[in-house]
């Protein structure tokens, strides 16, 4: 049997990691600036992460939903004070596409209508609902395109109210920085401006913070800095640093009822101890504000170049837009540099380290992207 051929790979096989550095099977060293798509928030084996997690496998690994899990008690407490959101329900699942599946479910049981608006250049999953939702007609299949998603502009508040004024609309979902679609940072007018919107209409604001939260851009999540309070926020990636978890939080206005939304391994013993333990480590080494530092330490040394159009983004959420293609710079910076970046598009090279990213380690990388951009 052979795998199913639908990634496009490099030819780096890690065996071991630390912090933002991974080794090979023949112990060469790489810097990691991706995070493996933002997952690694906390930096790769964190011996507090290792210790939380052997210590919960000793107790119980799992057992479904049919029993109390004190530690999803303890998760949904200390993440609503971490976060700022502490009057809000949490629902844990697997992943940030169930999140986001999860969010326009309960959005569509919560207003009885069946229409989303969301946004061009968006990315918000693979799963069925959470492709129709995406801005990707190379992911959409003739299943997925259910019809009942309207795609705007970001940015185009007239575009978002013409839409909502039909009625039929129950909720508008915006990353809180697009990620995939090229890390556009939407405006915080523009976010205040549809919870303002959503409001009028009766429709749910939902911020998909599965890329851009858990302190990556120096805030828990990237719509803080708008000052706006969102009726459902998704999560994901970074939540349990590697361990299957997403999540969503959820306004204290709407209504459980049993049976509405369920999961076998969502919330499971061991995806609540690890993500328990990326709060501690969160806050006892301060990453959100070292997320901020030296992400704004990279934008501002970023070389001057005609090669480069825009360097966009916030925190360690960046990404690095050429007026060319990536392709050739990326295998250089991995296969000469030894650094792993990702891309958004063809033209983009993105940033996502772990937040635990010294400068040190961002001066390497600015030196070896500007000895690339010299060849």
């Amino acid at each position: 049997m052979e795998l199913f051929d639908v990634y496009s790979r490099w030819d780096v096989a890690p065996v071991r990691a630390r912090g933002c550095r991974v080794w090979d099977a023949d112990g060469v060293e790489y810097l990691d600036l991706y995070g493996g798509h933002a997952v690694i928030s906390v930096g790769h084996s964190h011996p507090g992460y290792i210790a939380a997690l052997k210590d919960q496998l000793d107790r119980i690994g799992f057992y479904s939903n049919a029993v109390r899990n004190p530690l999803q008690e303890e998760l949904a407490q200390r993440l609503g004070e971490a976060c700022g959101y502490p009057d809000y329900a949490l629902f844990l699942d697997n992943s940030g596409a169930e999140s986001n599946e999860n969010a326009a479910k309960l959005a569509s049981f919560h207003t009885g209508r069946d229409r989303i608006v969301a946004f061009r250049r968006s990315f918000h999953g693979r799963t069925s609902g959470a492709v129709a939702l995406t801005d990707n007609p190379a992911i959409v299949s003739p299943f997925n395109a259910n019809h009942k998603v309207t795609f705007c502009d970001l940015g185009d508040a007239e575009g978002v109210e013409r839409a909502l004024a039909q009625g039929d609309v129950a909720a508008v979902i915006v990353e809180g920085i697009q990620g995939c679609g090229g890390i556009h940072v939407p405006e915080a007018a523009f976010l205040q401006a549809l919870e303002a919107l959503c409001r009028k209409y009766g429709s749910v604001l939902i911020l998909d913070e599965v890329q851009s939260g858990y302190g990556r851009t120096g805030k828990f999540f990237a719509h803080q800095w708008a000052g706006i309070r969102p009726g459902i926020i998704t999560m994901g990636k970074g939540i349990a640093n590697g361990f299957p978890c997403g999540g969503i939080l959820i306004a204290p206005e709407f209504q459980a009822r049993k049976g509405m939304l369920g999961t076998t391994f969502g919330g499971n013993y061991l995806a609540c101890a690890a993500a328990l333990a990326v709060l501690d480590i969160l806050r006892k080494e301060d990453l959100m504000a070292n997320a901020l530092a030296v992400g704004e330490h990279i934008k501002a040394a970023i070389p001057a170049s005609p090669r480069i159009r825009e360097v966009r983004g916030k925190g360690l959420m960046l990404g690095i837009e050429m007026t060319e293609d990536v392709a050739p710079l990326r295998r250089r910076l991995l296969c000469e540099k030894h650094i792993f970046t990702g891309v958004a598009g063809s033209d983009m090279i993105r940033l996502l380290a772990p937040l635990c990213l010294t400068q040190a380690e961002a001066d390497r990388f600015l030196a070896a992207f500007q000895e690339v951009l010299a060849l």
